[in-house]
C-alpha cells in the first residue's frame, strides 16, 4: 500500500506546533519560577515558607543565606492590618 506523501505535510505542521507550544509553555513556567522546575503537591508549610521567602527576597523561589533580615521584613507582615479608629 503506497504512502500518501501529501498527508505528511499537515502531520509535520501539527507535530511542530504541538512541540513549539509545549516548549514555550515550559519556558514560561520556568521563567516564573526563577529558572527552577515547578513545585507540585505543596502543603501549608511549603506555602508558608514560600510566603516568607517572598518577604525576605522578593521572590517566592528565592532563598537567602544572610543571617540578618532586611529592614523591610519588620513591616511587611503577612497578617492583614486594620487602621484603628480613635474614640475621640
Amino acid at each position: 500500500m503506497p504512502v500518501p506523501w501529501e498527508a505528511l505535510i499537515p502531520f509535520g505542521l501539527l507535530t511542530g506546533m504541538f512541540a513549539a507550544t509545549g516548549t514555550l509553555f515550559s519556558v514560561v513556567r520556568r521563567g516564573q519560577n526563577d529558572g527552577k522546575p515547578p513545585r507540585y503537591n505543596l502543603e501549608s508549610w511549603d506555602e508558608m515558607m514560600m510566603d516568607r521567602d517572598k518577604r525576605l527576597t522578593g521572590s517566592r523561589r528565592g532563598q537567602s543565606d544572610n543571617h540578618v533580615a532586611p529592614e523591610s521584613f519588620k513591616t511587611n507582615s503577612i497578617w492583614p492590618a486594620k487602621q484603628v479608629q480613635s474614640a475621640l
